[in-house]
């Protein structure tokens, strides 16, 4: 079984959509959190997790797997779902209040029941968002260890938005880097595919119209340092 990791989409539909236009063939994708935030279309990136089948039909990939992608919580998921974006900087301040001005009562809904922790796969795959004793921890490559590892196979991991995979004998964890607003110095669009039966990871970075996004950015009143960031990819 091949499987398709997502994590911080960020409301970014058009890195979104490169990330599943690039993906190759696999079974199933999960998502490690924070699918809104920041940029302008977090409506459009709840309804793509809730049944991604609409934008595969439009992307034409009838190749990858319809109905609900499995997510956990992130940090701006549970700003916007509670409707408080305490401790949080003027910029992702501003991204939380859009898409609580976005979001219809049933996408607030399905992201207020999104839990911090998910197994997957008849206990193969864990999802968390940050780390698995603190979903807000930043977890960063130097940080990875083979204790974060339970009884699952693979760890999936995001929040830092830095794309990095290690293998262990116990297993792998990884971080499949940012959808919608990397930050590891590189402005493709991050995602990972991970083979459970040979257990491998491949990490994949594609590139998307950024200057789309910030004309939406612009668009949406939202701060300019948002879309500014997305070039630099930090």
């Amino acid at each position: 079984m091949k499987v398709g990791l997502l994590s911080d989409i960020h409301g970014n539909r058009v890195a979104l959509e490169a990330v599943l236009s690039d993906m190759p063939t696999v079974d199933r994708l999960v998502c490690a959190g924070d699918v809104v935030g920041y940029n302008p279309w977090p409506s459009d990136c709840v309804d793509a997790m809730v049944d991604p089948a609409p934008l595969l039909d439009d992307l034409g990939r009838d190749d990858l797997p319809a109905g609900e992608v499995p997510t956990v919580m992130g940090n701006h998921d549970r700003a916007v779902a509670s409707g408080s974006a305490f401790r949080f900087n003027s910029m992702a301040a501003a991204g939380v209040e859009h898409a609580r001005e976005e979001l219809d009562d049933e996408q607030l809904a399905w992201l207020d029941a999104l839990p911090d922790e998910r197994t997957e796969f008849d206990g193969q795959v864990k999802l968390v968002h940050g780390h698995p004793d603190d979903p807000d921890r930043y977890t960063y490559p130097e940080d990875f260890s083979p204790r974060m590892l339970d009884d699952e196979d693979v760890l999936v991991l995001g929040h830092t938005h830095v794309q990095h995979a290690e293998r262990y004998g116990e297993g792998i964890v990884v971080n499949p880097g940012s959808v919608g607003q990397p930050r590891d110095r590189d402005p493709k669009a991050a995602y990972a595919v991970v083979d459970l039966d040979a257990l491998t990871v491949d990490l994949h970075r594609v590139e998307y119209d950024i200057e789309a996004v910030q004309d939406a950015v612009n668009e949406a009143e939202l701060p300019d340092k948002i879309g500014a960031r997305l070039e630099q990819g930090r």
